[in-house]
């Protein structure tokens, strides 16, 4: 899947697709991002045709693939 637009809220990240599917994810399971400044979530690349997003600044990288297949599990202590 390739993004074709990547946007914030306060609670979570979207990407829309070239196929204009959306996803989107909580931040709040990318500590980094969800402890981002908005200039700093801003400042991202689109990598390998828009298949991952990359933040250089943040050091986090996330498949676009992930928004879509990718449920964070339940793990109990």
């Amino acid at each position: 899947m390739e993004a074709k637009k990547i946007w914030f809220d306060t609670n979570f990240i979207y990407v829309e697709t070239k196929e204009r599917t959306i996803g989107k994810m909580p931040l709040s399971w990318f500590p980094r991002l969800q402890n981002a400044s908005v200039a700093d979530l801003q400042k991202f690349e689109l990598w390998a045709d828009g298949s991952w997003i990359h933040w250089e600044n943040l050091g986090e990288d996330l498949s676009v693939d992930g928004f879509f297949t990718f449920k964070k599990a339940n793990v109990q202590p």
